[in-house]
């Protein structure tokens, strides 16, 4: 007993010491950007970064000490500059050495949180899944909160052994990584692992590269062969996050992602908008296009409100969400007979038929977070062997509402969404009894209640039903354009599946410990960029040619536009989805590996672009990582990159646009396309040629397109149209939004 109380007495001591020292020192984690000394010396200093990088450290103090001023990081590719733990003492010292350019606190950036592939179009043992040979011999970096290696997922059964380039390395035992998994390494200071402790990088891995696992389902719903898009692509995963993810570490990951050789990195996380030059995402991203490695990232969850989109740089496929056509049904049946079809993952076989009184957490209270479901709100109600009717919000997650009423005495719940939700309705592994409503039904369940002094109420279970014509659907939190970063990208690139999304999971949320085949189903961005990382990696496998940016061109040209109905694709309203939600639209994977035309861009084609915002050359140095002068540069409008889409100001000084595009053609050697343009409201659109002729492949064509204002145009609008090239067999549609101000 002695020993314990001495070392648990020494611990307390040290711990004391250690808290001391770090307020004294005020220590925080930077990111430092500097620049290599120009003439004779830059080689000297190249081939010794690191004695560069420590040289802007207080020569006073050891950088060896944990306790003092030390380098986490040493950045090599993403850009030049390190992580450091530092005072902002310490940063203005720094500021005057030369050599320097900026140094911020680091930020964190949150995450972004069985059916998909057949909706998508993609069936085993045949069509484009077989031709492409199921993404082999790709490698799919992953930058997320670790992975759960002996998930079934991620066994290798068929997988060949990883390419001669990789040099990733499997930071667990050996025995661990396989075929499929290929490497592990762990960025989060202290952590020590790259194990999944939260799930939903075992659920990104398994969405993007997943292997074939049979019988996959949750509670029994939803069952059949799990896959992930490209189930013979190889993982490696960067662990980045726990709950948040900090930017020192995924820049570290990025950094060495692109010295181990990955061909595609997908990235379920990020933060608000801000210039590119100050958003680390961005730049390392940059850094690895630059390398031909195809970066996909998640739009962010903010939606639906506009101007919410994340990841908006042009060199990254920022990928908003949306539904599949499955629906797990569970109905609310009220005492009037009404019937309103709800979710929920839970469906217990022995729930009564029986009607059970119905009770509202927010009658009869003046607090205004009654009505969410509170755990300590909830002991002032009557709830016992009662539905309760619970609203989403109020900063408690939808699971921990059907925990407190279960906790409180209830039979079940109903969940009903508030007015930004819409019709969004989650497929939830609840804890009770449960249902999920949309707003409009939502509204029914309130006005019966108040139609009678007994309302009554049961739910029942219809299990998984496949088929929902309205699919897609653009899910209510998807992040929103315009782009505040460059308005004149039009962001999201494409939507993808990413609502109620069945994956691999990395314990049983069923309580199971019989078997490590565990599935969950949640939905996020977090879900649709790995499905577009997949994507990414079969197209790379049948064009291995093809640079980012005429990937990204194929999938975007080729989206579709329609939902199941024939029908323009709706949003959370279930009215039609503005462009600031779709972008070009909804991924068509049998059509992105024919494009007919694609709109490539080089890496130095966004120099122009960059200086074109204003930067300065040293923000723009940041991004590009070498030196650049902006005026000797021809800079171009945001508009004028050879994006694979178009938004135009019009105001009433400038009633007239026009920007270039170049068109290469990957299609028939000898091919003709036309020109169609629809849409557009209040502006005369015209495209010069209105002909391109090919001879070859590989060809490339220049167009004019020029946007004019009409006198009957409105102020402070947006209208929106289409610019389509077409030939005997392909169809490359643009998005068209042209901005009134």
């Amino acid at each position: 007993m002695g020993y314990y109380m001495f070392f648990l007495t020494l611990v307390c001591v040290l711990n004391f010491h250690t808290i001391v020292r770090s307020q004294d020192s005020n220590l925080e984690s930077y990111i430092v950007h500097v620049e290599l000394p120009r003439g004779p010396t830059v080689s000297a200093v190249t081939d010794d970064l690191e004695g560069w990088y420590q040289s802007f450290l207080p020569a006073t103090l050891s950088s060896s000490s944990e306790d003092g001023p030390h380098i986490i990081y040493s950045y090599h590719n993403v850009f030049k500059g390190f992580a450091a733990r530092l005072s902002p003492e310490h940063v203005k010292e720094m500021e005057k050495k030369p050599g320097f350019v900026s140094a911020r606190p680091q930020k964190t950036l949150p995450l972004h949180t069985t059916h998909s592939p057949n909706f998508l179009g993609l069936n085993q043992n045949m069509g484009f899944w077989r031709d492409s040979n199921y993404g082999r011999g790709v490698i799919i970096g992953v930058l997320d909160s670790g992975i759960n290696p002996d998930h079934p997922s991620f066994n290798d059964e068929g997988m060949p052994p990883p390419p001669a380039k990789w040099k990733g390395q499997c930071q667990f035992n050996s025995a661990v990584c396989n075929n499929k998994l290929i490497g592990a390494r762990q960025f989060t200071i202290g952590n020590g692992t790259p194990l999944d402790e939260n799930g939903h990088g075992t659920h990104t891995a398994s969405t993007a590269a997943g292997n074939f696992v049979r019988g996959a389902n949750v509670f029994g719903n939803a069952n059949g062969t799990a896959a992930g898009i490209a189930p013979l692509a190889h993982i490696a995963m960067y662990k980045v996050c726990n709950t948040r993810c900090s930017e020192s570490d995924i820049l570290a990951a990025m950094d060495v992602a692109i010295d181990d050789g990955v061909d595609i990195i997908s990235l379920s996380l990020g933060g608000p908008a801000r210039n590119f030059y100050d958003d680390n995402v961005a730049v390392g991203a940059f850094s690895a296009v630059e390398r031909g490695i195809f970066v996909s990232a998640a739009a962010g969850n903010s939606g639906p409100s506009l101007r919410t989109i994340e990841n908006g740089a042009p060199w990254l496929l920022t990928v908003g969400a949306s539904s599949v056509d499955r629906k797990i049904r569970a109905t609310a049946v009220l005492g009037n007979n009404e019937e309103l079809d709800g979710e929920s993952t839970f469906q217990p076989a022995d729930f009564p038929s029986t009607l059970l009184p119905l009770v509202y957490a927010g009658s009869n209270s003046r607090n205004p977070n009654a009505p969410f479901c509170l755990p300590a709100l909830l002991r002032n109600i009557d709830v016992q062997g009662k539905i309760v009717l619970c609203e989403e919000g109020g900063g408690i997650g939808r699971i921990t509402k059907g925990r407190a009423v279960r906790n409180a005495g209830g039979a079940a719940m109903i969940l009903v969404n508030q007015q930004p939700q819409g019709y969004t309705t989650h497929s939830d592994s609840h804890v009770l009894p449960a249902t999920h409503l949309s707003y409009a039904d939502g509204l029914k369940v309130k006005a019966y209640l108040n139609s009678t002094s007994s309302p009554t109420a049961t739910i029942s279970f219809k299990g998984t039903i496949i088929g929902d014509d309205r699919a897609p659907t653009v899910a209510y939190f998807s992040g929103r354009g315009p782009n505040r970063a460059s308005p004149g990208i039009l962001k999201p690139d494409v939507i993808g599946p990413g609502h109620n999304i069945l994956a691999a999971w990395h314990i049983s949320v069923e309580n199971n410990t019989n078997t490590k085949s565990n599935f969950n189903i949640i939905s996020g961005t977090s879900m649709s960029c790995p499905h577009l990382s997949g994507v990414a990696a079969l197209l790379k496998t049948d064009h291995p040619d093809w640079s980012p940016a005429a990937i990204k061109s194929a999938i975007m040209t080729t989206a579709d536009q329609g939902n199941l109905a024939g029908n323009l694709i709706e949003d959370e309203t279930l009215r039609p989805a503005i462009f600031f939600a779709v972008g070009s639209g909804h991924v068509n994977i049998l059509k992105a590996r024919d494009p007919g035309l694609v709109y490539d861009i080089q890496p130095q084609d966004y120099v122009p672009y960059l200086c074109g915002l204003n930067y300065t050359d040293q923000q723009v140095e940041i991004i590009v990582n070498r030196p650049v002068q902006c005026s000797e540069i021809s800079s171009i409008s945001q508009a004028e990159l050879n994006y694979p889409s178009f938004t135009a100001f019009l105001g009433t000084g400038n009633t007239s646009e026009t920007y270039n595009r170049t068109v290469t053609n990957v299609g028939e050697a000898n091919s003709v396309y036309t020109v169609e343009t629809i849409g557009l409201p209040g502006v005369d659109m015209k495209v010069e040629p209105s002909t391109l002729q090919f001879s070859g492949v590989n060809q490339r064509l220049t167009y004019q397109a020029t946007f004019s204002r009409l006198p009957n145009a409105p102020s402070n609008a947006v209208a929106q149209g289409f610019l389509t090239w077409t030939s005997g067999r392909h169809s490359v549609r643009s998005p068209l939004v042209v901005i009134f101000q």
